[in-house]
């Protein structure tokens, strides 16, 4: 079912555990639906929490001051983008 890329996978996998969502499965996120509103329903709290998940795991700052940081967190496919963008 799913068309994610092996890094998107791990993505949407620490996704799911972060955020505990007991209702779908990593492989069913779908790497151009919405993570926000009527996508993946994530929400600001979540995004923070998602953040700093992202910074313990990848090594990746993520400030709500930079530019992009909106569309970044778009879809799992921008949000792995951005990350392997920024990986040390």
């Amino acid at each position: 079912m799913s068309n994610q890329t092996e890094q998107e996978a791990r993505l949407a996998q620490l996704i799911v555990e972060t955020l505990n969502l007991e209702d779908i499965a990593a492989a069913e996120i779908d790497p151009s639906a919405p993570l926000f509103g009527e996508g993946l329903g994530l929400d600001s709290i979540d995004a923070l929490e998602l953040a700093l998940a992202i910074s313990q795991h990848y090594g990746v700052q993520i400030r709500t001051e930079d530019d992009d940081v909106e569309q970044a967190f778009s879809t799992l496919e921008s949000l792995n983008r951005f990350i392997a963008e920024r990986m040390p």
